[in-house]
Formats: structure tokens, C-alpha cells, sequence
């Protein structure tokens, strides 16, 4: 079949890899503008806009699809579209474009988060298991039939990031056994069923970690927003960045102390930092103005910790 791909972050670049090695054609790419990255802001453009340029594949940049990029993917004469995680809607104009219309891998068991954030929710929830789904897209959000939905277990210490990364890897062969299913014409799509659960985008304040919370559901929140929107907490009138936790293995050398929500202790040369249970171990940090570090070593530059709350 002719495709386009539709995608922007690196989450849809093994998608747009998978496919390109296929028999099928990618007739273009569309994905979002560059955008000004780093400190010099420099004019960059999407990681799949790069990876296109790589593979020579044409690109059709834009922010949103109107009648204009829509007029250009129906002059393409494709069979199918295909989207990861591009970054705007398309209205049923464009759906219409393709022959076969669109499909979406989506990083959840749908129903269960849809939206733009169902790694993180799901990890933040603390969920241990989770699934790349590739369904059809329609109008209402993430809500069309499903053809295949694969199981992925989440590592309970990995980072929300680690995850996604992860799950972009299997999710492609899972986009590309659908696409050759539908080129076969054997390919089912079934409703979905089950009460929808929603996956909204994170904000700052969704990284503000509040140590009054058992371990568990802190923890899984640091991982959950870790690396955007990003941990973070305040000891006095500095923001400290949260890059890494872990939990306090039971019953492996000293028992940890008892600690107040968000007081800190060293030991065994490792940084506790007290939660409405148990301690928690955090790894890795960046202090304000500072590149990231050592947790332990941080705090050792502190001084005396007795008094210093992590807030």
C-alpha cells in the first residue's frame, strides 16, 4: 500500500522505520514545524522530520492539519494513513484522505487513558502492566474500533521516559503486522468496551512532589513525570530536580529510619528522604542552576541535614 506517516517526537520514529522497511511506500511524512531547542535556540527540526530526511522520504511540515495539508495528502493517492503521536487532530476531511482511512498506535489499553499522557498516567498510577494498541482513528478521542492491542509489562523502576521508549519499539511491530493485515484484507477492527478512563497532558504542577504520600505513590509519581514535565521539590527557597528514586530494599543491611515526610538522612552511602512510611532512596538529583548529580554526593555538600526538609 502507499502510506503517510504521521508523527512527530521520538516515540514515532521506530514506527516510521518499521514501515519504511517494509514492501509498503511511504508517499510522505507529515509531522510538526521545528521548533527552537537549547539554550541558543536553534531552529530543530522533529526527530522524525529527521529521521525522514535520513531516509529520503518527502516531509510535509505543519502544525495542523487544515485544508491545505489536507489537500495534499488526498493528492497523494494514499491507501492508508498512519499516526504516532503527531500532535494535532485531524477532522473528518482528513480522515476521509486515505482509502482505508487512518490508524493510531495509542500507548494504552484502550479504553483505559486516552489522551495525550498514557505512559505517564499509567506509571503514576502505578500500574504494572499496560499495552500498545493500534485502532482506527475517528473523530472523538482515541475512541475508534481497535485491531490489535499488545501486552507490555512496566519495569516497576523505570522512568515514565524508559517506558514509552520501550514500548515505541514493540508498538512498531505491532502497527506493522496491522498494516499488513489491512494491505491482506484480513484485518478485524473490534469496538471498544469498558468504561473509559482519561489521560490529560501533565503540567508543572504535576511534578511538585508531595512527600506526605506513602512511598509507593511517590515514587511511582517521580517516575511517572520523569523526564517532563519533571520531578521536583523545594529545600527552603531552592527548587531541586528529582531525576531518580528507588525503593529501600526490606531487610537488606541497616533498617532504614524512621523519617518525617521529606526529611533527609544518609546512609550506607545512599540519600533517604522520608515519605508518610517508608523512606525512599534518591539517586540522582539537580539543584537549581547545576548539572545533574550524585543524590548522596549533594547531600553530603549540605552539611548537617538535621532540619532540612525536602518540600
Amino acid at each position: 500500500m502507499r502510506l503517510v506517516v504521521a508523527g512527530s517526537p521520538a516515540a514515532a520514529v521506530p514506527t516510521l522505520r518499521r514501515l519504511a522497511a517494509s514492501e509498503h511506500e511511504i508517499a510522505a511524512v507529515l509531522t510538526r514545524p521545528a521548533t527552537p531547542q537549547g539554550r541558543k535556540r536553534v531552529l530543530t527540526p522533529t526527530p522524525v522530520a529527521q529521521v525522514a530526511e535520513e531516509l529520503g522520504l518527502p516531509v510535509i511540515e505543519a502544525a495542523r492539519v487544515d485544508d491545505e495539508v489536507t489537500a495534499r495528502i488526498a493528492e497523494l493517492d494514499v491507501d492508508l494513513g498512519v499516526i504516532v503521536a503527531y500532535g494535532a487532530l485531524l477532522r473528518r476531511a482528513a480522515l476521509d484522505a486515505p482509502r482505508h482511512g487512518w490508524v493510531n498506535l495509542h500507548f494504552s489499553d484502550l479504553p483505559q487513558y486516552r489522551g495525550a499522557a498514557p505512559v505517564q498516567r499509567a506509571v503514576m498510577a502505578g500500574d504494572t502492566r499496560t499495552a500498545a494498541t493500534v485502532f482506527q482513528l475517528v473523530e472523538a478521542l482515541d475512541a475508534g474500533p481497535v485491531y490489535a492491542s499488545d501486552p507490555f509489562d512496566i519495569d516497576p523502576e523505570a522512568t515514565s521516559g524508559e517506558v514509552l521508549a520501550a514500548m515505541a519499539e514493540a508498538g512498531a511491530d505491532t502497527v506493522a503486522r496491522v498494516v499488513d493485515g489491512i494491505a491482506a484484507g484480513t484485518a478485524v477492527a473490534t469496538e471498544q468496551s469498558g468504561e473509559p478512563t482519561l489521560a490529560p497532558k501533565l503540567t508543572i504542577e504535576d511534578g511538585r512532589i508531595d512527600f506526605s504520600a506513602p512511598a509507593a505513590v511517590v515514587h511511582a509519581r517521580l517516575r511517572g513525570v520523569t523526564p517532563e514535565p519533571g520531578a521536583y521539590a523545594h529545600l527552603g527557597e531552592t527548587r531541586v530536580k528529582l531525576l531518580r528514586s528507588s525503593r529501600v530494599p526490606g531487610g537488606a543491611g541497616d533498617p532504614a529510619p524512621s523519617l518525617a515526610p521529606g526529611a533527609l538522612a544518609v546512609q550506607g552511602g545512599g540519600l533517604l528522604v522520608g515519605t508518610a512510611d517508608d523512606p525512599l532512596v534518591l539517586t540522582e538529583v539537580q539543584p537549581a542552576g547545576k548539572k545533574p548529580m550524585d543524590a548522596a554526593a549533594w547531600a553530603r555538600g549540605l552539611g548537617e541535614l538535621d532540619g532540612k526538609v525536602l518540600a
